[in-house]
């Protein structure tokens, strides 16, 4: 008796309610998925820190570049968190002194297009009555604490295991072509992953440094504050951008009394975000990613309705590992097309062609000592 073949309607609609209950599941259990994914994308961050540190640096071996990338990453959150603590206490303030300007300004537009808002920030306070949002904000603050203490020890759990990947490989995958398969899909995930990360860190930081200018130049209240907002936000796409190029000439009308320091510093942000997001980027970004653009803000609502900023965050390096895993299998891999710029899920081009994974051993291998363990890291 010929077993039995679904058809292709049937498979497409079995991959699409596995779509909707992953979400469904993903959803429900964001509370631990969320800081498991952000430990991920940490340690791959770190690690590849780490590659770069064992490679540039003179005399920083294998071993020691892990604990290194480490301590400097440790150093870089804690400044970052130093720059939180200390700039924004004196933000708000500022934001709180320039309230009645800005409800005057909001006022004036509103009256145009005839809309009727509060003449006051008293009255707006009392429309809105905060009371009732003071529960959800000292829920959101627990929530962020304990997300902040889980990826911690995810973190570690995750830099502590990463010796035995090897050897789980060889587990999973015996046959050595198997296992050189799954090892060029996880190569190809994480090097899109790493390039991703550094392409939005560097342009971040350009962006970040070109918009301190532009507002310092202008006298802008707390450049270098926006300037750090800036950086955080380019990692989210699409919003990112937007608040780069319109959040601080806001801020400039409440500050200044003429509008032209406000407009100057439109143009400015503008052309930034202009010149670094269609000149700069795609060349750095290449096509290492294979996204379509359509999917980019798909993606970004998707995560962003399920994990909330986390999820924005993550968004991009997450629709890169869900392309690359459903190319692998033929009843998916339509989906992966649909996902990708081109039709080609398989086009990450970022791995050399040298560095498919020959080198891990085999089954039959003895355990390696750590100095003789295979490396199986792209450089």
């Amino acid at each position: 008796m010929p077993a039995f073949q679904p058809s292709a309607v049937s498979r497409n609609a079995l991959v699409i309610i596995a779509v909707i209950l992953a979400g469904a599941a993903a959803s429900w259990l964001s509370g631990i998925l969320t800081p498991l994914a952000l430990a991920i994308f940490l340690a791959i961050m770190i690690d590849g820190f780490a590659r770069v540190l064992e490679h540039r640096l003179p005399g920083i071996s294998r071993r020691a570049a892990l604990p290194l990338a480490l301590l400097l990453s440790v150093v870089l959150f804690g400044g970052a968190t130093f720059m939180i603590v200390s700039r924004a206490p004196d933000f708000f303030s500022q934001l709180i002194d320039f309230a009645p300007k800005l409800m005057a300004l909001i006022g004036k537009i509103a009256g145009h297009v005839g809309v009727r808002v509060p003449r006051t920030v008293a009255e707006l306070v009392r429309q809105l009555d905060p009371a009732q949002y003071l529960g959800d904000v000292a829920r959101a603050l627990q929530s962020f604490t304990s997300t902040a203490a889980f990826v911690l020890v995810y973190l570690g759990f995750i830099l502590a295991s990463r010796r035995g990947f090897e050897r789980k490989i060889v587990g999973l995958f015996p046959a050595r072509p198997e296992r050189q398969e799954a090892m060029a899909q996880f190569l190809r995930m994480r090097d899109a992953v790493e390039q991703y990360l550094w392409v939005q860190t560097l342009t971040g930081l350009i962006v970040a440094g070109l918009s301190w200018i532009a507002m310092a130049a202008v006298g802008l209240n707390n450049s270098v504050f926006w300037a750090f907002l800036i950086f955080l936000a380019v990692y989210i796409p699409v919003i990112g951008g937007t608040f780069a190029g319109i959040a601080p000439p806001l801020f400039a009308l409440m500050q200044f009394d003429s509008y032209w320091p406000a407009i100057i510093l439109l143009v400015a942000l503008q052309a930034i975000g202009i010149i670094i997001g269609n000149v700069i980027y795609p060349r750095m970004q290449g096509r290492s990613l294979n996204i379509d653009p359509i999917v980019v803000l798909l993606a970004l609502a998707f995560w962003g309705a399920i994990w909330g900023i986390a999820g924005m965050f993550l968004s991009t390096p997450l629709t890169v590992m869900a392309m690359v895993i459903l190319a692998q299998f033929d009843g998916t891999r339509w989906v992966a097309v649909l996902l990708s710029a081109d039709g080609d899920p398989q086009q990450l081009k970022n791995r050399a062609p040298d560095q498919a994974p020959d080198e891990a051993p085999t089954q039959s291998d003895p355990p390696l000592p750590e100095a003789g363990r295979p490396n199986l890291s792209h450089t």
